[in-house]
């Protein structure tokens, strides 16, 4: 007995009517799955956000130990004048010469973006104050951050912070 494989037109459009919608939905869902994959939590985002306020609170006091306890036990600085630190203990020292000179208030750090990688969680955002360098005038300056956070007990810390300067002198 031989059997019709054929489909009529009738039953190949009720097919396609079945899996456009199939279709589409996965379509819409992908980019909403993988944008949930690293979407921080918003309790993270908050304490991140904290950091980012005792940042500038530590700058504008001028306090490089309260500036190294952000960091990791391992952290890394890159600095927009070229340079860095890496340790706590490097760290703290060597915000400790850079206040000696050069005297920030009204430090600003506003976080653009974060995004979950792992354990990690990276963020990116601005940065801006006004120094007073020793004999100097006033200076506003402003640029860009990037900082990788890693957990340390109940903490985030910065591993990894990268810093440039926008402002053109």
């Amino acid at each position: 007995m031989a059997t019709n494989n054929r489909k009529t037109s009738g039953e190949t459009m009720k097919t396609h009517l079945v899996l456009a919608p199939v279709g589409l939905a996965i379509g819409f869902a992908l980019p909403t799955f993988a944008q949930q994959k690293d979407t921080v939590d918003p309790k993270i985002a908050q304490q991140i956000r904290v950091l980012a306020s005792n940042f500038g609170a530590a700058c504008n006091r001028n306090d490089a130990a309260a500036v190294a306890a952000l960091y990791s036990q391992d952290g890394f600085v890159v600095l927009p004048w070229g340079g860095g630190f890496h340790g706590r203990q490097a760290i703290e020292k060597g915000f400790a010469g850079v206040f000696q000179s050069w005297h920030p208030s009204s430090q600003i750090s506003k976080l653009d973006r974060l995004k979950a990688a792992g354990n990690e969680v990276r963020s990116s955002g601005r940065w801006s104050h006004t120094t007073y360098e020793t004999g100097g005038a006033p200076c506003n300056r402003e640029g860009s951050f990037a900082w990788i956070m890693v957990r340390e007990g109940d903490t985030w810390k910065i591993r990894r912070g990268t810093f440039s300067d926008t402002t053109g002198h």
